[in-house]
């Protein structure tokens, strides 16, 4: 199927609340181009300095979100337009985003990562920390970036009760965080899990925004 066959097909099952992210790290230039002529414009990137070439060469009106583990060093390639970090994994990180957010006169919507999977290799906060990094206020006193909510990734495994039972956790952490710090705040309403094999999954735990790549694009290459 076409890159606009397979966006028909995953949109017409996704509920009205839930958007889709097409994750386009490593794929050319000529295949975002045919996923923003069948009308898609969230795209997720995983490398700043290849979202930065990409948002160079495509339409500006691309929502381009940063779902992976963003070095500190590399924020400034990326303050001046991203639309979203969903992977914000330490507060020093979400400190370093704030700077680069003010000397690009923005302010930046972050999602706070959790670690949810048996996987040792992810990267997050644990829930507690989560918690714990919330009750602290530092992040009251950043002025530069939007917390809006929070992301995580599932274990990858066949076993989907394991599956089902990691997003449950990803969105109590949510629901506790929303009831205790940001009940008054329209803007932390977004949760973003689910991937090409889950994301079914996910939707079903209350998932607004579902990372898909390889159900969108293909296989892809091992690099551009």
């Amino acid at each position: 199927m076409s890159v606009s066959s397979n966006i028909q097909q995953i949109k017409s099952v996704l509920p009205p609340q839930v958007r889709l992210v097409a994750v386009s790290k490593f794929q050319p230039v000529d295949k975002l181009q045919e996923a923003y002529d069948a009308g898609q414009r969230i795209f997720g990137e995983n490398r700043a300095l290849e979202m930065r070439d990409k948002h160079g060469q495509l339409p500006e009106d691309i929502q381009w979100h940063f779902i992976g583990h963003l070095q500190r060093n590399k924020i400034k390639y990326i303050a001046p337009f991203v639309a979203m970090i969903h992977s914000v994994d330490t507060p020093e990180l979400l400190e370093d985003i704030d700077r680069a957010a003010e000397k690009a006169g923005r302010v930046i919507p972050c999602l706070l990562q959790l670690h949810i999977a048996s996987e040792v290799s992810k990267f997050g906060f644990n829930p507690e920390e989560a918690l714990e990094y919330l009750a602290s206020g530092r992040w009251q006193q950043l002025r530069h970036i939007r917390i809006c909510g929070m992301m995580g990734m599932a274990t990858f495994t066949d076993d989907q009760s394991q599956v089902l039972g990691e997003f449950r956790q990803l969105r109590e952490c949510f629901d506790r965080a929303k009831e205790r710090w940001f009940a008054a705040e329209e803007d932390f309403c977004e949760l973003s899990m689910g991937m090409s094999d889950d994301y079914p999954l996910a939707i079903q735990c209350g998932s607004t925004m579902v990372r898909i790549g390889t159900a969108v694009f293909g296989s892809r290459p091992v690099s551009l």
